[in-house]
């Protein structure tokens, strides 16, 4: 079966950090893009960031290009989503998905979704 599970949401004040984790089982990670997306209350779902199989290539939104890091730890079956400097309006729901889609951020080429973890940022 496979499967993802996100961990490290939290409520965190403006300007502060947070690592998300998405971790993998009944399927090895590498093999797949993994794609990072969110989804705010009242707000469609949207593309954050992804990391491609094999090499690596990653892909953000403009929304977090600078603040938001992606990374790949095959030992551990998991990707991570390294937030930094996070603002308000980052507050949501965060899922990890996997797709066979290079580093398309498009939700609709995704599946395996995870059950999603809350980040909320406020002080």
């Amino acid at each position: 079966q496979l499967q993802l599970v996100e961990s490290g949401g939290g409520l965190v004040q403006p300007g502060g950090s947070l690592r998300l984790s998405c971790a993998a089982s009944g399927f090895t990670l590498d093999y797949w893009t993994i794609g990072w997306f969110r989804q705010a209350p009242g707000k469609e779902r949207e593309g954050v960031s992804c990391i491609s199989s094999g090499s690596g290539s990653t892909n953000y939104a403009d929304s977090v290009k600078g603040r938001f890091t992606i990374s790949r730890d095959n030992a551990k079956n998991t990707v991570y989503l390294q937030m930094n400097s996070l603002k308000p309006e980052d507050t949501a729901v965060y899922y990890c998905a996997a797709g066979r889609v290079a580093t398309m951020l498009d939700d609709a080429l995704y599946g395996n979704w995870g059950q999603g973890t809350q980040v909320t940022v406020s002080s």
